[in-house]
């Protein structure tokens, strides 16, 4: 075998879990076979560089072997290997999310409560004081123009 669908050889050096998921994110266009566009049938063989867009990296790997089906995960990282940017990119980003948090995170999920909605209204009213210059009127003009 010296040719094999993009979407198996993904499957089988498990970079996706199931064949139809890997087929879906070629067809999200979030994989490129030597810099093109991939979709599902097209072939790949020993010397192709694959990148796949996963989330916020962009893996990019060198096809060494083809394997028409799934095998243990050590046999599967013998289909390909990593290039050294990739890794370096990897690396960056794991360093990355572990030195800082996602500030979304400190953020309380869902709608407030009664309770949290009044006090923040208070806590609006008393900085805004609003009450006390709020008018329909207009201010008075100076006559002395």
């Amino acid at each position: 075998m010296d040719r094999l669908r993009i979407d198996k050889w993904l499957w089988a050096a498990r970079f996706f879990k199931t064949r139809s998921l890997a087929a879906e994110e070629i067809g999200k266009n979030r994989v490129q076979v030597n810099g093109d566009v991939a979709k599902a049938s097209r072939e790949v063989k020993a010397g192709d560089t694959v990148a796949m867009r996963m989330g916020p990296l962009t893996r990019t790997v060198k096809v060494l072997g083809l394997s028409g089906q799934r095998g243990p995960a050590p046999v599967a990282q013998q289909l390909y290997e990593e290039t050294a940017e990739s890794v370096a990119a990897q690396a960056a980003f794991r360093e990355l999310r572990r030195m800082g948090s996602e500030p979304a995170l400190a953020i309380e999920q869902g709608r407030p409560t009664k309770r949290d909605r009044r006090d923040l209204d208070g806590a609006v009213r008393q900085h805004a004081d609003w009450d006390n210059r709020w008018s329909a009127s207009l201010p008075p003009e100076d006559d002395d123009r």
